[in-house]
């Protein structure tokens, strides 16, 4: 059975907790680039990571654009919305349909 996880720092993620998720608390991007190579080979199907610790593992994060597991989400920190999440999530839905459906605008 595929499995969901949250990655970022504790006062972010801790509350996913209650949801039935897995959570991962990392102190920085060294800990989260080797947190989500460690949950792709785990069965988790869906990594939730906060846009703060996203920003330092571009790389990482873009390694697994192309693979169908795990999907990895960006989402909005204790901190506030970066716009990161939304950026990442009208480029994919760009790539899939062809066109900004989500602002309107023609790809």
């Amino acid at each position: 059975m595929y499995k969901v996880g949250v990655i970022g720092d504790r006062d972010s993620v801790v509350g996913f907790r209650s949801l039935g998720l897995d959570v991962f608390a990392v102190y920085n991007f060294d800990e989260a680039a080797a947190c989500i190579d460690t949950l792709a080979k785990e069965d988790y199907a869906v990594l939730f990571v906060t846009e703060n610790m996203a920003e330092g593992i571009e790389n990482v994060i873009a390694k697994y654009r192309d693979r169908v597991f795990p999907i990895i989400t960006l989402i909005p920190s204790n901190q506030g919305v970066k716009g990161i999440g939304m950026q990442d999530l009208k480029r994919n839905v760009e790539k899939a349909v062809g066109a900004d459906i989500l602002f309107g605008k023609e790809g």
